[in-house]
């Protein structure tokens, strides 16, 4: 994945492409911040990680933007935001995501609130093809409803 990014970045000095050239360079600076701070190489799925990172700073960045109009800079961001997520992995369906829930919860058998993070532990395989906290909240709610 990383070598894959680093062919991409080396394209887009070729080719000239400002944007994509700088939406990259920031990707593999951040990448190799990881990198030194756990003192190892990065995985797959710790690169996958630090991409969802970049593309969750930048839509929280959409929602402040939004607040004062800035709508150059929200298509910016947007079209940084298309850019990353071309390296992420394709995101589980909602159906997919019920489906390990359902897995989890027979597994672990929560009886409350206090068993919830058992059970995200359990699902923390699927964390690089689907939205934690979208995950999370449905964990939440159907622990709410036992």
């Amino acid at each position: 994945m990383f070598e894959k990014i680093n062919d991409d970045l080396k394209t887009s000095m070729k080719e000239q492409d400002k944007f994509s050239l700088g939406v990259l360079r920031m990707l593999k600076s951040a990448l190799q911040l990881e990198s030194i701070n756990k003192k190892e190489d990065l995985n797959d799925d710790e690169v996958i990680a630090v991409i969802k990172k970049q593309v969750k700073m930048r839509m929280d960045s959409i929602v402040e933007f939004e607040k004062f109009n800035k709508t150059e800079e929200i298509d910016v961001l947007q079209k940084e935001i298309e850019l990353l997520k071309k390296y992420l992995p394709e995101e589980m369906s909602s159906e997919e995501v019920d489906k390990q829930i359902e897995e989890a919860f027979s597994k672990i058998n929560p009886t409350s609130m206090k068993d919830m993070g058992m059970v995200m532990k359990e699902l923390q395989s699927i964390a690089s093809r689907a939205d934690m906290s979208v995950v999370s909240k449905k964990v939440k709610d159907k622990i709410m409803g036992l």
